[in-house]
C-alpha cells in the first residue's frame, strides 16, 4: 500500500429510535453533514428566537427524544463554528445522554462572547455523537500496580 493510501474499515453503524416532539416536526431529523462526520447536528426547536446576552446561558430543547441501545450513550458536543464566530459553547460539555434516558434532548448553551446571539427556530446548535460505553466492575486492592507516570498530573507529563 502506497503512503497516500489509507485502508478503510467498515463503520459501525447503531440503529437509533428517534420521536420528534409534534411542534418540532417541521425540522429536519438530525444528519451527518459529510461522509467522514462523527456527528450528526442538532437544531434548536425554539418557537420563538432566544436571544442569549453576554455571560448568559439558557436551556434549548431540540424537539427530539431518543431511545439508544445498551451500551451506547450519546454525547452532545458544541460547534466550533459557534465557539470561533460568536463565542458560543456548552457549559457541559460534552453533555452524556444515557441509554435509559427518555427526555427531551435540550441543550445548555452559553453565550462567552461580547455580543448578545439570537438563536432562531432550526438553528445548528450543537452535535449528537454515539458513542460505546464500557461498565466498570470495581476490583478493590491494598496497592495499585507501578507504573512509568506514577502520580504525576495536572500537566506534569508535558514538562
Amino acid at each position: 500500500m502506497a503512503n497516500d493510501e489509507w485502508q478503510v474499515g467498515r463503520n459501525l453503524r447503531v440503529r437509533v429510535a428517534i420521536w420528534r416532539e409534534p411542534e418540532a416536526r417541521d425540522l429536519p431529523l438530525p444528519s451527518y453533514r459529510t461522509s467522514g462526520s462523527a456527528g450528526v447536528d442538532l437544531y434548536a426547536a425554539v418557537k420563538e428566537p432566544v436571544v442569549l446576552p453576554p455571560g448568559e446561558r439558557r436551556l434549548i430543547p431540540t424537539g427530539i427524544r431518543i431511545a439508544l441501545p445498551p451500551g451506547y450513550e450519546a454525547q452532545i458536543r458544541p460547534r466550533s463554528g459557534l465557539a470561533l464566530q460568536h463565542g458560543i459553547g456548552m457549559v457541559n460539555s460534552p453533555g452524556t445522554i444515557d441509554s435509559d434516558y427518555r427526555g427531551e434532548i435540550r441543550v445548555i448553551l452559553i453565550n462567552w462572547g461580547t455580543e448578545p446571539f439570537i438563536i432562531h427556530r432550526g438553528d445548528r446548535i450543537a452535535q449528537l455523537v454515539v458513542a460505546p460505553v464500557a461498565q466498570i466492575e470495581w476490583d478493590e486492592r491494598e496497592q495499585l500496580p507501578e507504573s512509568e507516570r506514577g502520580e504525576g498530573g495536572f500537566g506534569h507529563t508535558g514538562r
